[in-house]
């Protein structure tokens, strides 16, 4: 696999890179158990282009300016929208003899790439929710929630929508466009 060809949350890449260069050491505190970890990024490239590579604690000394190495079952990430190589835990970076000539005008960690959104409006129900509209479901119903939205059916915002009669007191439904569910 070429660097030009990674694409966010790819698995298993197995690639062959020329280390260009290394941005300076910061210290995190993992969110976990609070513990003080060092990371840094690696510009590392190919024939193709270039990416960061993503290095924490003991990973970080291994890698340096200038050699060449084989990641295996390393995988790729977005970090503020752009693309990050990463080992993980599972990957491997070996020393290789490979010779590369680097094209550093194609940087894949510039481009910015869209992020996939974890969940979409519910998924297959709509969405919403107390206060929130939603969002369309799979099947054409609108969001719901407190004030607007709602409903079955392929209407914009509206649909079958129960709603209660205030003058009698009694439920119906409506039918209406309005979007003004109960």
């Amino acid at each position: 696999m070429q660097i030009n060809e990674l694409r966010p949350f790819a698995k298993k890449v197995d690639v062959v890179v020329k280390a260009v260069g290394k941005n300076e050491v910061r210290e995190v505190s993992s969110k976990l158990d609070n513990s003080t970890h060092k990371v840094t990024e690696a510009k590392v490239g190919d024939a193709s282009g270039t990416i960061l590579l993503t290095l924490w604690d003991d990973m970080i000394d291994k890698v340096e300016e200038g050699k060449t190495y084989k990641i295996s079952n390393g995988y790729t990430s977005l970090f503020q929208n752009k693309l990050r190589l990463n080992i993980g835990r599972y990957g491997t970076l070996e020393d290789s003899t490979e010779e590369i000539t680097v094209d550093e005008t194609n940087d894949m960690s510039e481009k910015e790439f869209e992020r996939r959104p974890r969940f979409e409006g519910g998924g297959n129900r709509g969405g919403g929710g107390f206060n929130r509209g939603g969002g369309g479901g799979r099947f054409g119903g609108g969001g719901g929630g407190r004030s607007g939205g709602g409903g079955y059916g392929n209407r914009s915002g509206g649909g079958f929508n129960k709603r209660r009669n205030e003058n009698q007191g009694q439920d119906f439904d409506s039918g209406s466009d309005s979007g003004e569910g109960y």
